[in-house]
């Protein structure tokens, strides 16, 4: 038994390393640790270092294509807001078998010494107690920290894990994050699950192609957010299924949902819907659900082959799509002018861009993660003679090194073991008459550079398996955060694919830099708040300017989308609306000013008192004039800031 720790509670109900347990042990620890010993598994027992064989990783792989697809996104968004903290971002299909993973370089070499990598089965049979098993077994979010592990070699581990389950239910997979125990912060299992539902939102609306998909929340704000309600229901308006927030709202079991229609659950005929979406600007539905409850929506009508709708008659006749999709970062940033937002040094970028569109010369941007390489790049497709023709965008270091080959240029039946029929058209395909961004190039394995320089010399592709080569005309745009040239003196990178992806070199500032930041911090607002409108407090714009951006435009987006919804029916976003964990980071910056500011004071020969003085009013700034959050920081009580500071209200 461990010894029990701190108090606290982790965000979404979940047990966490600060809370204290009154048997010592939480109840789901201990079941899974009953669990382990019935396996016959040995505490002391060594890591089991069995992973799968490439061909066999990349069959599982394959098998979780979509699951992979629409995760890989949402964990390269949680890790940006993790980095360098030590951790990694896992995700493993239903068995716990580790698929995909992100991590700081550091940690990951601890990771592998625990066979904490891709392709290791992680369930309770196979490594006991651990948060990506004991999730998958007990169907819920689980936190295990430190010797919580059943075997001692994981101790030095904390694990947030929650599983993705598919619209029936099932665990299909588990997002997690695993890193130093040390380094826990009691942020990270909320972020976890709110990557994981996420994810599921994304694979249900995959799924029902054929059919009316309706977002919906009694609040028209949430629609689009993780907190809307999603149902999607036949072109007759049989119901079909829910995510999770779709059936809370509905307040009805998936069985009894079965026996309604889009009519009993909303209000209105399927036609009404219609309707609504012949207007010339449709706005948000106003529906009154079967139980009085009355929320907003958007439909959606996306059909495999080609856009329907009902008669009255219900005869299916073509028709234009029942409601437009969702705007795309390509529409919402229409081009290299809307990314011109007043900085000296992305103004001169753009400049140069401007002059070589529709040339046919390479374009190689440069930048640290999250300054906005790929919005630059579609700005640049957009604004090319190409824009009418496909943007395919991939990122070489998100894509498994078994399966980067066949994503590039494809594959054609039985190339590999558990390829599809038919095989696959490659990337470099997709964008044929169009732009080719390659995000990460530098992250490319060395042995695939030369087959890319190929392609670029001869403008033809030869999918795997295939002895017939294709012409492919494609706009080339590449982004690293890596120094190539560095990359090159290392071996990991080919100087002659170097020189041919370098035509132009641009480079975007980080955030840090950037001397537009009230212009961009707007712009993001009135792309991410749903339509509502927000200024933003003079207080924040300040703490704003002094924050270093380790995530850059990633990092602010984000702590701007939180903010907006924290602020929903409010019309400014204020110190209050700030999440903890950026006001610890301000925090800590400004305090280290108050170190410095006290060190002048006592050369000049300052007393004691308008010392503590100084500390106290720098910390107070720091954190939003939060007395129990200063006296946290100070390691003193509320009573003693008070007293130092007798105007204190």
């Amino acid at each position: 038994m461990f010894q029990p720790p701190a108090t606290g509670t982790a965000p979404g109900g979940v047990q966490s390393p600060n809370t204290q347990w009154d048997d010592g042990m939480p109840a789901i620890i201990e079941t899974s640790h009953l669990r382990s010993a019935s396996y016959g598994l040995c505490p002391g027992a060594r890591p089991d270092f069995s992973p799968l064989n490439r061909p066999d990783l990349s069959l599982l792989i394959e098998q979780n294509r979509l699951l992979h697809a629409h995760a890989v996104p949402a964990m390269e968004t949680l890790y940006q807001q993790i980095v360098n903290t030590h951790n990694m971002v896992i995700l493993t299909d239903a068995k716990g078998v580790i698929v995909h993973s992100l991590g700081d370089d550091d940690f990951l070499e601890k990771a592998n010494q625990v066979a904490l990598r891709a392709g290791v089965t992680w369930s309770e049979e196979s490594k006991g107690t651990n948060a990506i098993g004991t999730a998958i077994a007990e169907k819920t979010a689980t936190l295990v920290h430190a010797d919580q592990h059943y075997l001692a070699a994981n101790h030095f581990l904390t694990c947030s894990a929650a599983p993705i389950s598919d619209y029936q239910g099932n665990v299909i997979g588990v997002l997690d994050v695993s890193g130093d125990q040390r380094s826990f912060h009691k942020h990270t299992m909320a972020l976890v699950r709110m990557s994981a539902l996420m994810i599921e939102n994304q694979l249900f609306s995959a799924t029902f192609e054929n059919a009316i998909t309706l977002h919906f929340h009694a609040r028209p704000e949430f629609i689009g957010t993780l907190m809307e309600g999603i149902a999607s229901f036949t072109p007759g308006g049989r119901f079909i299924a829910a995510n999770r927030n779709g059936l809370f709202q509905l307040g009805l079991s998936f069985a009894a949902l079965h026996s309604h229609t889009f009519s009993s659950l909303f209000g209105i005929p399927v036609s009404a819907l219609y309707d609504h979406y012949r207007t010339a600007v449709p706005g948000l539905l106003n529906l009154c659900m079967h139980n009085g409850v009355r929320v907003y929506g958007r439909a959606e009508l996306r059909l495999a082959n080609g856009a329907q709708a009902l008669t009255g008659n219900n005869e299916i006749t073509s028709m234009p799509p029942v409601a437009p999709p969702v705007p795309k970062a390509p529409q919402r940033l229409s081009g290299l002018r809307y990314l011109n937002t007043g900085d000296p040094q992305l103004e001169l970028v753009i400049d140069k861009v401007n002059k070589v569109l529709g040339r046919d010369i390479p374009i190689l941007i440069m930048g640290e993660t999250g300054t906005g390489k790929e919005l630059l790049a579609q700005a640049i497709h957009n604004d090319s003679p190409r824009a009418m023709g496909p943007f395919v965008a991939v990122n070489c270091a998100s894509i498994p090194e078994t399966l980067i080959e066949s994503e590039l240029f494809g594959y054609e039946d039985g190339a590999f073991t558990g390829a599809r029929k038919k095989g696959a058209v490659g990337k470099i395909l997709q964008a044929n008459g169009g732009t080719l961004f390659l995000d990460e190039i530098g992250d490319m394995p060395y042995g695939l550079q030369a087959r890319l320089l190929r392609v670029l010399q001869e403008r033809m592709v030869t999918p795997l398996g295939s002895g017939k080569s294709i012409t492919v005309n494609v706009e080339l745009i590449c982004a690293t955060n890596h120094n190539l040239r560095e990359r090159i003196a290392k071996g990991l990178f080919r100087e002659d694919l170097y020189y041919r992806l370098n035509g132009l070199v641009v480079k975007l500032p980080p955030l840090r830099e950037r001397t537009d930041l009230e212009t961009v911090v707007n712009k993001i607002l009135a792309a991410e708040s749903g339509g509502a409108r927000f200024t933003v407090s003079a207080e924040v714009l300040q703490l704003f300017r002094q924050h270093k951006w380790p995530g850059n435009f990633r990092q602010l987006t984000n702590l701007l989308r939180t903010a907006a919804i924290m602020a929903a029916g409010e019309d400014e976003i204020g110190m209050r609306h700030m999440p903890d964990d950026f006001l610890d980071d301000i925090g800590t910056v400004q305090e280290r000013h108050a170190v410095v500011s006290t060190e002048r004071m006592i050369a000049a020969g300052a007393n004691l008192e308008e010392m503590e003085h100084t500390v106290i009013v720098k910390s107070l700034e720091a954190h939003g004039g939060n007395v129990s959050a200063t006296a946290r920081a100070l390691g003193v009580s509320r009573n003693t800031i008070y007293r130092k500071l007798p105007g204190l209200k």
